[in-house]
């Protein structure tokens, strides 16, 4: 078979235009993501920092992917723009700022929002970020295949894994989930702050991780497509018998739809170009912080 020709140039350019886009609007809609948010506070000093500043600043650390103490450092040099001046201490802490959390949840629906994502078409998939330099997930992919999408809880943890779920037409993340666990925890937690959004689907594509029976009764009125595994069977409800129909008598267009759950692939393999394929922070609920700021620049590249 002839390989596809690439142009790479544009693609480069394409990949520039995004990145340029989206650095633009950042203020903007960070300034609009806060503008409705009220937060109690009590007695004690107040913050240095007002909520769109947090907003910002964790972005750009997360852009840039530089440590703590150096991105305080950088700061110096484009403080002009930003307005903001901080040490590496206060960086740190943003990670697991409840304001900053809210505001990040906030600014991922005003995304949405904008771009029209209500009733989807998606395709799910999973991927790991390393916590070491000297563990790479695509390599452990290669050597272990599903093994590696599952850790030890007696083993010190080498990946993080992320579940994120795409809408086809507008390539836009509308959830994720993070765990030191398994992979499939993190779809679980993808799967809990669905519920929490306005958004249904049409239909879902998922890989042969996720072909079980128990996994499509997950969804019921909606359209599955999985590929299923060898020892497949039937009697497991209405929503499994419907998806091997399908697959059975109508495989060549069945086939096609699945695979534009190419398009994950492809998200994760842009993400870990722009903002890199390993995590900073050691904390759980910080991990969790950093992946979430990475799927809202995803958002951000394919705003406009």
């Amino acid at each position: 078979r002839q390989e596809r020709d690439i142009d790479y140039a544009l693609y480069e350019r394409e990949f520039k235009r995004r990145i340029k886009r989206a650095i633009k609007v950042l203020t903007p809609i960070t300034n609009e993501a806060v503008c409705g948010l009220n937060f109690y506070r009590g007695r004690g000093k107040k913050p240095e920092l007002k909520a769109n500043e947090k907003l910002k600043l964790i972005l750009i650390h997360q852009l840039f992917g530089k440590s703590n103490r150096m991105m305080s450092n950088a700061l110096l040099l484009f403080s002009l723009m930003t307005s903001i001046d901080t040490s590496y201490k206060t960086i740190e802490r943003l990670y697991s700022d409840l304001e900053t959390e809210a505001a990040l949840f906030n600014l991922l629906i005003l995304i949405l929002k904008k771009k029209g994502v209500i009733e989807i078409d998606s395709c799910g998939d999973g991927t790991g970020y390393s916590l070491f330099i000297s563990k790479h997930y695509l390599s452990e992919v290669n050597k272990l295949k599903d093994k590696v999408k599952e850790q030890d809880k007696d083993e010190k943890k080498a990946f993080v894994y992320k579940f994120a779920l795409m809408d086809i037409k507008t390539r836009m993340y509308v959830c994720y989930g993070t765990s030191l666990k398994s992979e499939k925890d993190a779809f679980n937690k993808a799967m809990i702050m669905l519920k929490k959004l306005d958004i249904s689907l049409k239909s879902i594509r998922l890989d042969r991780y996720y072909s079980n029976p128990c996994d499509v009764k997950r969804f019921p009125g909606v359209k599955v497509y999985i590929i299923p595994k060898k020892n497949a069977g039937l009697g497991h409800g209405d929503e499994w018998l419907n998806t091997m129909k399908s697959f059975v008598e109508d495989t060549l267009n069945y086939i096609e739809e699945y695979f534009q759950r190419v398009n994950s692939e492809t998200g994760w393999a842009q993400d870990k170009k722009i903002l890199g394929w390993k995590v900073a922070q050691r904390r759980l609920d910080r991990i969790d912080t950093a992946l979430f700021c990475r799927l809202i620049w995803h958002d951000l590249f394919y705003l406009n």
